[in-house]
């Protein structure tokens, strides 16, 4: 690689890093009532970022697949931020922020495939706490083959009914994996919703389905087509990939955790934990659901204090509900969490699915 090619690319990493790390905080802590505070902690490093984005425009034509996946990632990371502003400035409702921050999973989906040749960028698609972790970052040091790495699987924006996938890259078939499938929000898909676990399952080993709804969001009312898909990418994975059986999580936020609910306490269900993030909950689900499959069954809850959309008492009550039906639940109330993902707690919830 030319000097001027690593040169710039010295300049340009440090504030798209911290450009989609900013990004990331905003997604976490975002609450209409404080959206202001918010992105004043978030400062401003697309600043750098939009200085530093010009060079890539005299890159040598060999290199041009890196400039691309840094181009992608960069003008991602700004329209984020600029969309971002422009509600800050009055320039349209909150809703409109929800569109800016969707600019970031697609940067990251941008810059994942450079993961292996760059060590800083290795060490940003980590849990925090092992990004320094030199051992497994030289078992990370390897380009993903056929049956490894970042998969999509008739899963193409726009598209429904597919499903996203990430293998280890250090995968070996000698032992049983366990299996991680998460199901995004309303209106949201797969393919954006794999990003908010891949640093926990590349860190921590293992093998993460991140599906995409039939409809606009997971069958909640009315005929329920979605299970049935759900069925059939299990199976699909499970038949070219060695899955631990015993360590079936299905997960979700929002809609996605309803509708874990929903499936997940079928009497069929494959799956032996259910965690669901910033779920509702009728009653009437545990009074209705198999009362074999509901005594034991492990369910992971976590709901924020300040979620404006399913308020913390529906989430107490289905505790208590849950708890009741004879579930033996797991119940992880957070303080600053409005209705965001809080990708803070997928660890600990590996670590309850007994990962690693």
């Amino acid at each position: 690689m030319s000097e001027a090619v690593i040169d710039d690319i010295v300049v340009l990493l440090p504030p798209l890093l911290q450009s989609l790390e900013a990004l990331g905080f905003v997604a976490r802590h975002f609450h209409p009532p404080s959206f202001d505070r918010v992105m004043e902690a978030a400062g401003a490093p697309d600043a750098e970022l939009s200085v530093a984005r010009p060079q890539l425009s005299s890159w040598p034509a060999e290199f041009a697949d890196v400039q691309r996946a840094l181009e992608t990632a960069s003008d991602a990371a700004l329209s984020a931020f600029s969309g971002l502003r422009a509600v800050q400035a009055g320039g349209g409702d909150i809703t409109l922020a929800f569109r800016a921050l969707r600019q970031l999973p697609r940067a990251e989906e941008a810059l994942y495939p450079l993961a292996a040749k760059f060590p800083p960028l290795s060490s940003f698609f980590l849990n925090p706490g092992l990004c320094n972790d030199a051992e497994l970052l030289a078992r990370l040091a390897v380009t993903a083959t056929e049956t490894t790495g970042v998969i999509h699987d008739h899963n193409e924006p726009r598209s429904r009914g597919g499903f996203s996938l990430y293998v280890p890259e250090y995968y070996t078939p000698d032992r049983a994996w366990p299996l991680v499938m998460a199901l995004h929000g309303g209106s949201g898909n797969g393919r954006g919703f794999l990003w908010r676990w891949l640093r926990d399952a590349r860190s921590l080993g293992a093998i993460l389905v991140a599906p995409t709804a039939l409809g606009a969001t997971w069958a909640l009312m009315g005929e329920d087509a979605d299970t049935a898909n759900l069925s059939r990418i299990l199976d699909s994975v499970r038949s070219r990939w060695n899955i631990d059986p015993t360590k079936l999580l299905l997960t979700g936020m929002s809609d996605g955790g309803t509708f874990s609910y929903v499936t997940g306490l079928e009497s069929a269900s494959p799956f032996t934990h259910l965690a669901p993030v910033a779920a509702t909950f009728h009653p009437l689900m545990a009074q209705l659901a198999d009362a074999d499959r509901l005594r034991g069954l492990p369910i992971h809850m976590v709901h924020g204090a300040l979620d404006w959309m399913f308020p913390v008492e529906t989430a107490r009550q289905t505790r208590d509900a849950l708890v009741a039906a004879g579930a033996d639940v797991t119940y992880r109330e957070v303080d600053n969490l409005s209705h965001c993902y809080p990708r803070e707690m997928n660890a600990p919830i590996l670590a309850w699915l007994g990962v690693p």
